[in-house]
């Protein structure tokens, strides 16, 4: 309450009882994603890492794309610059290695056996060391293009939906734009202009792969643009930048992580795709994609009447056990942090 002192030397001046700053424990929440209680944050992030860790598919395959990686990084010794960075290799043999110059007991298509587990290709291969080395460029773009074209979608949606107007207009119509053309025809048309190889299978899928995570994000960022915290922070003087980067983007992160982890799996089997038209990467590489190119005339017919069926099984295999792992790790994603509250459902599922 508050009383009107009458002294002399107070008159005028207003105290306020029944207050303790001291004994102020509780603040009510900035915004979903950043509430605290105590000293620990147990907001939503907290939860939804609770309820993904609960769920035993995602967790499952997490389990089988964590050891894919580590096989590919452990396949065969990595060198740079000269000096070896990992010594340790898990596959018996170099990836470009023809073993019938080696043993000559060794032939085109062997089938699966103790030595090589899953056969040797039409050029006297090791199928075993060429899948786990392969999974060195499949994973690894995949990964790569991901988090370019997500961290420059947060960027362009965040700007476009908070500033609105003509800038909002002009920004939408440019990914209006993009989508009017499917993804892997834009892809396949820069990789038959430049050529095939690494970095150019990356820009390829990256140059306009961003367009999906700026539309997202652009929505999300309407929504919370008009959020109380937001206005408060506008009001006490804070700077566009600050407000876009420090109050809205995080908030708009959820729905972005959703569709991030779901498109890992889009762009492997994109790259896999244009390795199998041969626009990947050089012939002979061993990346899953290319290795499916080079056996592809033996899925009717192969050699002697026999049919490899080894030769084009591990390498899709692995393009398939990859994939479907990454899409059970969004669905995983998805549900721990809220399908209705990401707005990001899949086949209309929430």
């Amino acid at each position: 309450m508050t009383e009107q002192r009458n002294t002399h030397s107070d008159r005028g001046r207003i105290r306020v009882t029944g207050f303790d700053a001291d004994r102020v424990r509780e603040r009510e929440p900035i915004s979903d994603w950043t509430d605290e209680a105590g000293d620990e944050a147990v907001g939503r992030w907290h939860r939804g890492l609770q309820r993904f860790v609960r769920n035993r598919s995602a967790m499952g395959a997490v389990v089988i794309v964590v050891l894919m990686s580590l096989a590919a990084i452990f396949a065969r010794p990595i060198e740079m610059f000269g000096f070896v960075i990992q010594p340790l290799a898990l596959a018996p043999y170099e990836p470009t290695t023809i073993l019938y110059l080696q043993d000559p007991t060794i032939s085109t298509y062997d089938p699966p056996s103790w030595d090589h587990p899953m056969g040797v290709d039409g050029s006297g291969r090791d199928l075993y060391s060429r899948v786990l080395v392969g999974g060195r460029y499949s994973i690894s773009i995949g990964f790569i293009v991901v988090g370019l074209t997500a961290s420059f979608g947060l960027i362009y949606g965040a700007i476009s939906g908070y500033y609105g107007g003509n800038v909002d207009e002009v920004m939408m119509r440019i990914v209006d734009t993009i989508f009017a053309f499917p993804g892997l025809i834009l892809a396949l048309i820069i990789v038959a202009i430049l050529g095939g190889g690494y970095w150019q299978l990356v820009l390829a899928f990256s140059l306009f792969g961003w367009a999906g995570y700026g539309r997202l994000v652009r929505g999300e960022v309407l929504k919370i643009k008009e959020s109380e915290y937001v206005l408060a922070a506008k009001a006490l003087g804070a700077r566009d930048l600050s407000v876009v980067f420090r109050h809205i983007a995080p908030n708009a992160m959820p729905p972005l992580i959703v569709l991030a982890s779901l498109n890992i799996g889009t762009v492997v089997i994109g790259v896999a795709a244009l390795g199998f038209l041969g626009l990947g990467m050089d012939p002979g590489t061993a990346e899953w994609g290319t290795m499916l190119d080079e056996t592809r005339e033996t899925l009717i017919q192969g050699p002697d009447g026999r049919i490899p069926w080894w030769a084009t099984v591990y390498p899709g295999g692995a393009i398939f056990l990859f994939v479907m792992s990454m899409n059970m790790i969004g669905d995983g994603i998805n549900d721990a942090l809220d399908a209705q509250q990401t707005g990001v459902g899949r086949g209309g599922e929430e």
